[in-house]
């Protein structure tokens, strides 16, 4: 049996990488192939069990210098004795082990770029660079692409674009009942009568909250604004100069802070709008895929990701990123939409995620990857 292993700090999380990595595992057991995923936690074995790999954790989630031999000698270890034939990273300090293991077991070695990742100075560069050792270095998205050869000079014959996939048979509004809407309704005590415009984003700077209130001043309807995630426990300050701004008079609109959400496909479709005003590049964007699948029009800021996933003046409405004015102008333009015009923008915003950005193609395009490497698979 062709078995690869994936290795990250965590399943913990929900994100991309934790979602790609447990979405990976599902395909190589649907697929008849073996899948093995090494974290830095026992805790992961369950969340490693559902999706039908074996876990191991080892010391990978903390860079530590002093324990890198040793962590290096146990995953060659462990490729030996679980006939691993391929090693797939996804996070740089686990994959400057896998590297090293990978390479000792003389096993193919892959990396993923989930984002642009930070590099002020040379060391932090050097440090970065490991995630473009890989035979094949995959980018979530055209952007990270062209980071990966034009930031870090990796040579186009070895990045593959495999975008971030939604699961459409989850994100599918036709799948999610009345009561899963209406539930979530009463919980965060919507009234009634007024738009509703949705930033679902965890609750950091960057992810453009008060850019987004800057812009609902300059909008006169009045709407209800759900800002859906969770708040980092570092971040709390940012969390009150959110909840300041909020609570200062003169306000025309109904602002909720309403915390992570367990059913998504339901959120979205409480939504008229999402947006996403990030104010950094997303590396793909998940929050405007998910909210297309949903039908629902997206206003995003126009860079990294967005670009790719928003389709401007057909799936939603791309702005300036920190641009309160165009933002503003984007929400009066998508509340002004007939609702015949936002249905129209819906299914061709669904269209879109099916032609591009299914789960199926991420995963299929992610073992073709795989299938490069080993001739042999099946």
């Amino acid at each position: 049996m062709t078995t690869v292993l994936q290795v990250l700090p965590s399943l913990a999380g929900g994100g991309g990488v934790e979602r790609g990595t447990l979405e990976i595992s599902r395909a190589l057991v649907a697929a008849g192939w073996g899948s093995v995923i090494v974290t830095g936690r026992e805790a992961d074995r369950t969340a490693a069990a559902d999706a039908g790999a074996r876990h191991a954790a080892l010391p990978v989630a903390r860079r530590n210098p002093l324990q890198a031999p040793g962590a290096v000698r146990r995953l060659a270890r462990l490729i030996g004795e679980e006939g691993i034939d391929l090693v797939h990273a996804r996070s740089r300090w686990p994959a400057w082990l896998a590297h090293r293991a990978a390479r000792r077991a003389g096993r193919p070695f892959v990396t993923t770029f989930h984002g642009t990742y930070a590099a002020a100075v040379p060391l932090k560069r050097r440090y970065n660079a490991i995630m473009t050792r890989g035979a094949r270095v995959i980018a979530i998205s055209e952007f990270i692409a062209r980071h990966v050869a034009e930031t870090h000079g990796v040579e186009p014959a070895r990045i593959r674009t495999i975008p971030r996939g939604v699961d459409l048979s989850l994100f599918d509004p036709a799948r999610v009942e009345p009561a899963r809407i209406a539930a979530l309704r009463d919980a965060w005590q919507m009234p009634e009568g007024r738009p509703v415009v949705m930033l679902p984003a965890r609750l950091t700077a960057w992810k453009g909250h008060l850019a987004l209130l800057d812009a609902l001043a300059q909008v006169e309807e009045g709407v209800t604004c759900l800002f859906v995630g969770a708040t980092d426990a570092r971040r709390a300050d940012y969390r009150a100069r959110v909840e300041r701004r909020i609570a200062a008079p003169g306000t025309a609109h109904n602002v909720r802070l309403a915390g992570p959400c367990g059913d998504m496909p339901a959120a979205y479709l409480l939504a008229d709008i999402v947006v996403s005003p990030s104010l950094r590049p997303e590396a793909f964007g998940r929050v405007a895929a998910e909210a297309q699948a949903m039908g629902r029009p997206v206003i995003a800021a126009a860079h990294g990701g967005a670009l790719e996933t928003v389709r401007d003046g057909e799936t939603g409405w791309l702005v300036p990123p920190g641009d309160a004015a165009a933002l503003a102008g984007a929400l009066r333009a998508a509340l002004g939409a007939s609702g015949a015009e936002r249905e129209r923008m819906g299914r061709a915003g669904r269209a879109h995620v099916q032609r591009s950005f299914s789960l199926e193609g991420m995963c299929s395009a992610t073992l073709a990857v795989y299938r490069e490497l080993l001739p042999d698979a099946p």
